[in-house]
């Protein structure tokens, strides 16, 4: 559903940016689309980005705390979806695709 507006997307591009910091990933490009995200980040492939978006048993990184703080910043988002994120995420390596490239298809992503 189109809930990532007014004022959800600036918190959720927030949330996403403190996570990375705080594993030692770089968020290069970031756009947030009404219904999901668009995101380019560097992470260590030792901790990987499966365990960045997703977490763990133990602990939710990515996706599952910015589902707990935007539901309970925004709590017209509880009464919209009974969750915020589905189970599924798309992840690719860039490799040797230059990242400008991959960069400004994130950035044009509203304009399509």
């Amino acid at each position: 559903r189109k809930v990532l507006v007014n004022g959800v997307d600036e918190r959720l591009k927030a949330i996403i940016r403190e996570t990375a910091q705080e594993f030692q990933a770089s968020v290069i490009e970031l756009e947030i689309m009404p219904d999901h995200v668009h995101l380019l980040i560097e992470v260590d492939p030792q901790f990987g980005v499966n365990r960045l978006v997703r977490g763990d048993k133990e602990h939710r990184f990515m996706k599952g705390r910015s589902s707990r703080l935007l539901r309970r910043e925004f709590s017209w988002l509880r009464s919209r979806l009974p969750t915020l994120w589905t189970n599924s995420y798309f992840v690719s390596s860039v490799g040797g695709a230059p990242l400008a490239v991959i960069k400004q298809y994130i950035e044009n992503q509203k304009n399509v």
